[in-house]
């Protein structure tokens, strides 16, 4: 699906930021599904959380995500996703969780376009809260799984600048203006 534009990365390097500018431009975007799980972890008292179990919690990252693809696998225009299905196969990296093939089978036919956005550690704008509890170190080395991981189904990274809001948005649709196989996408 040429369309379906991932970002991924460490946590706090400003994904969530150009999701929400992206929505703001009228493009439609899928929130990260991690933030949401934990959200809705801690609202019932739940357990699928990833410091109470990060197998429960990576697991229903994987339904969150394969439910927004399916919603989103047949719109027309670009799809900007705040994370994809491979996020969770680095997850399981990174926390050295067992790996489901069920796992790695999704990673494989859930396609998103073959050119994925990945957004640097970027400490000047990293902060952590009660969703987010990494160190910046943390996140580093989760930008470096989520490279590995990406590149492990064939994906192309692009590695967003670390500039304003506004002017990355400009260089990730500039980069996709540029790509004859998904340029057809974006609105003139």
């Amino acid at each position: 699906m040429n369309n379906l534009i991932v970002f991924t990365g460490g946590p706090g390097s400003g994904k969530t930021s150009v999701i929400e500018h992206l929505t703001k431009l009228g493009y439609v975007c899928a929130p990260e599904t991690g933030r949401k799980v934990i959200q809705h972890q801690v609202a019932l008292g739940g357990e699928a959380l990833p410091w109470k179990n990060k197998i429960a919690f990576r697991d229903e990252m994987v339904r969150e995500e394969q439910n927004n693809y399916e919603a989103h696998k047949h719109h027309n225009e670009f799809v900007f996703f705040d994370r994809g299905i491979v996020d969770s196969y680095g997850y399981s990296q990174l926390e050295s969780l067992p790996i489901p093939q069920a796992l790695t089978n999704a990673c494989e036919e859930q396609q998103y376009a073959k050119r994925i956005f990945i957004f640097p550690p970027w400490e000047a704008i990293f902060v952590n809260d009660e969703e987010r509890k990494q160190n910046f170190s943390e996140a580093v080395r989760t930008y470096q799984v989520m490279v590995a991981a990406y590149e492990r189904f064939g994906y192309t990274l692009i590695e967003v600048p670390t500039l304003n809001v506004e002017q990355r948005v400009q260089f990730i649709l500039n980069s996709l203006k540029r790509d004859p196989m998904i340029g057809q996408y974006l609105r003139a």
